[in-house]
């Protein structure tokens, strides 16, 4: 079976993530490439988040949760509108992707991209713990993309 990869045109794995993207900006998502999606997949779910707000924040937050995404779907288009999806609630309490901004210096932010072997029946608005709760046991595979930004 092939690996699932996540990838994105806008930054390399590691790399910064160009400021456009971040929620002072322009705020828009970047966009993301998808591959290698097992056969058996009935959904994606995109989780992303920043590990390095536990210092600040007291808790890894949330980016951006979003489920139920088309298999088929090899790209999300940069400033993508998730109608065709769900999206949940991130850490600044609204619906949708809401960009790096971290308060004291930089941080990393994980992009999240799960091949589930179901469609989702969780409402939108819903928390990545919901989200979490709701997958267990429906992940297929898993791929990760980390990009960087700073104050």
């Amino acid at each position: 079976m092939p690996s699932l990869e996540l990838t994105s045109p806008a930054f390399v794995d590691g790399g910064p993530i160009p400021r456009e993207y971040g929620y002072t900006e322009a705020n828009r998502s970047p966009p993301l490439e998808v591959d290698g999606v097992p056969e058996a997949t009935e959904s994606l779910a995109l989780v992303v988040d920043d590990p390095d707000a536990v210092e600040p924040a007291g808790k890894v937050w949330d980016h951006w949760v979003v489920w139920n995404i088309d298999p088929e779907s090899t790209t999300i288009p940069e400033d993508w509108d998730a109608a065709s999806a769900v999206e949940g609630q991130n850490d600044y309490g609204e619906h949708g992707y809401d960009g790096p901004s971290p308060p004291d210096r930089e941080h990393s932010y994980r992009f999240r991209c799960y091949a589930l072997d179901t469609v989702l029946d969780l409402e939108a608005g819903s928390t990545r713990a919901d989200l979490q709760r709701e997958i267990d046991g429906h992940v297929l595979n898993e791929a990760q993309l980390t990009g960087t930004y700073a104050p």
